[in-house]
């Protein structure tokens, strides 16, 4: 059986970009962009032989039943390391002093960043390197890890090989990046500092006044 649907499950302004890569491979594959959850559910609903699906640095949670559904592995593309599994990784990386940071691809589970991982890169973080440049740079690696793994999602159903990486650290969510980019009078200097660097535009959303 090959490969006649992908629901590709992205932001609005990549989702296109990624469905012509896929499409190169084969005409006659069909592409369906979602953005949201009622998006993904209106998808899904019918019948599923020959469906993938992949979901490129989206915050949308798949639900397990949804995820069981599918004749085989869903992928996630995951703007963050395996060490850093959750919502805005690349904000609690700069919070840490992380020296490294990067990308997983892995197949997608009932709980969130926890199915096994078919694929993680690492870069060295720049010096002074500040929170859009470092998503930036995260961002650019998975558009690369997507074009080459691209083939292999387009047209081969088997899934793809597993590799020994392991999930770590701490899974945050957007409670967790809210609560740490919120200024208060407490707070020493050197952790407003701190604070900064790591939330960038998050820090002006949480403290609007």
């Amino acid at each position: 059986m090959s490969v006649r649907r992908i629901i590709l499950l992205s932001g609005e302004s990549e989702g296109p970009f990624l469905a012509v890569i896929l499409m190169a491979y084969d005409r006659e594959l069909v592409v369906d962009l979602v953005h949201t959850s009622e998006g993904l559910q209106a998808a899904m609903d019918g019948p599923l032989e020959g469906c993938r699906l992949i979901s490129f640095c989206s915050s949308v949670i798949v639900p397990g039943e949804r995820l069981q559904s599918l004749p085989g592995p869903a992928y996630n593309f995951h703007p963050g390391p395996p060490e850093y599994p959750g919502r805005y990784p690349a904000v609690f990386a700069l919070y840490d002093g992380a020296e490294h940071f990067g990308i997983t691809v892995h197949e997608m589970a009932a709980k969130v960043d926890a199915g096994p991982i078919v694929s993680a890169d690492w870069f060295q973080i720049p010096d002074n390197c500040e929170l859009a440049k470092l998503e930036e740079m995260a961002f650019s690696m998975l558009a690369d890890k997507f074009r080459t793994m691209s083939i292999h999602l387009a047209t081969l159903t088997r899934p793809m090989a597993r590799m020994p990486y392991r999930w770590s650290g701490r899974k945050t969510s957007k409670a967790d990046c809210t609560a740490l980019c919120r200024i208060t009078p407490d707070l020493t200097p050197y952790e407003i500092a701190r604070r900064k660097r790591a939330c960038g535009a998050h820090l002006m959303d949480a403290n609007p006044g």
